[in-house]
């Protein structure tokens, strides 16, 4: 699902249900499960699994994918990437850093927001924009899909800046026909001598799941 939604540039590698969830883990990655429950070490183990599937296609030997700020993984030097897993589904994406500037990848089961929350997550505009989508694609859970795409947009932020961005930071407009663009409500990341002000995503549903990613181009 992924892979579809990137430039060719970028290596995605998916797995679904249990796939991976055994792969052994580098001691540094294995120390930090000591107190996890089961379902966490497996989804841990699966999409680090993925990642160094996607490492190895781009000539990089296997290696750890420890998190660093806030959780952010930390890729191998050269590389930058995001990774993404819900119940069922967990996959990981890696680029070049010559290639992009910042990647972003977010999957989500395929169903509604629990109640009460797309208003702390949504400004009213986006909800305006959700209604009358609904009203064309009734197929779809336009909630969901918002809370993804911000989702992506927060991976694809914060390793240019370093900083947190609240959901009401980024004005979402997402469209029927698998695009959406996140316009930033404050003053968006350098990348190179220029200041990005918004970021262009693709989405796609299938399978119980709703995919969202963006790709940050250099310039």
């Amino acid at each position: 699902m992924i892979e579809e939604l990137l430039p060719e540039t970028v290596v995605a590698v998916e797995a679904y249900g249990h796939e991976d969830a055994d792969t052994p883990l580098f001691p540094e990655e294995a120390a930090l499960l000591t107190r996890a429950v089961a379902k966490r070490r497996r989804e841990f183990a699966a999409v680090r699994s993925c990642a160094r599937r996607a490492m190895d296609k781009l000539g990089v030997p296997p290696q750890p994918v420890l998190p660093g700020e806030r959780g952010a993984p930390r890729w191998p030097a050269g590389l930058t990437g995001s990774m993404t897993h819900c119940d069922g589904y967990c996959a990981a994406a890696l680029v070049r850093a010559t290639d992009l500037a910042s990647l972003g990848i977010d999957a989500e089961v395929h169903g509604p927001l629990p109640e009460g929350v797309l208003p702390s997550v949504s400004l009213p505009a986006e909800a305006d924009r959700l209604r009358r989508l609904a009203a064309v694609r009734p197929d779809i859970h336009w909630d969901r899909l918002l809370f993804s795409a911000k989702e992506s947009v927060y991976k694809a932020w914060f390793p240019l800046t370093g900083k947190w961005l609240d959901f009401m930071e980024a004005d979402i407009e997402l469209t029927a026909d698998g695009t959406f663009r996140a316009t930033l409500l404050v003053p968006g990341p350098r990348v190179g001598n220029r200041r990005v002000g918004r970021f262009d995503g693709r989405w796609t549903a299938g399978r119980g799941l709703i995919a969202t990613a963006i790709a940050v181009p250099h310039a």
